[in-house]
């Protein structure tokens, strides 16, 4: 019997283990991707500060039960003085399934946009330093179980993101790198 009682924490703990394995799964179901570049390709000129500068066309896959909105933040986490942030657009309806391209360069539409970290609302595309080495950028897409965000426009991103985590049900993320030689 002794052993058996010894064993219950063991079977405990790989319970508990097993059930972060289901929500992850979950959240992997969710994908976001764009026509103009695939996961980690290296996104087109259009896309970036050395040609038009406008957001890539989006789009996504069923979020998870309970969606009311959706949070996209574009960020380079690659960035020499850490984390830069390109673009936050939130209050995103849950029935919309994809952002055209150009849709971050728009005054108005179905979403709010955030400040971003050149100091403008709306996109601004990948722009490393020439010379540093391919960057990473990354579109997060963010499901929420609230139908909006209490923050008006031009908010920082940081903020966006503060207050979605609160809500978050489901999250997907695309990535493209871009480098300037």
């Amino acid at each position: 019997m002794a052993f058996e009682w010894n064993l219950k924490p063991v079977l405990l703990a790989m319970m508990l283990a097993g059930c972060g394995g289901v929500e992850e799964t979950a959240m992997a179901s969710f994908m976001i991707n764009s026509t103009a570049f695939t996961d980690g390709a290296t996104i087109p000129t259009e896309f970036t500060c050395d040609g038009a500068d406008q957001s890539p066309p989006l789009q996504w896959s069923e979020p998870p039960d309970g969606t009311k909105s959706f949070v996209l933040v574009v960020d380079d986490p690659d960035a020499p003085s850490g984390t830069f942030r390109h673009w936050a657009a939130f209050n995103i309806p849950s029935g919309a399934r994809n952002l055209a391209a150009g849709a971050g360069n728009q005054a108005e539409g179905m979403m709010i946009q955030a400040e971003n970290d050149f100091g403008k609302t709306g996109y601004g595309g990948a722009c490393p330093p020439k010379g540093h080495g391919p960057h990473r950028y990354r579109f997060k897409l963010l499901a929420l179980d609230t139908d909006k965000l209490d923050l008006p426009a031009g908010s920082k991103i940081e903020q966006v993101e503060t207050a979605a985590t609160k809500h978050l049900l489901g999250r997907a993320e695309l990535t493209g790198t871009y480098e300037r030689k």
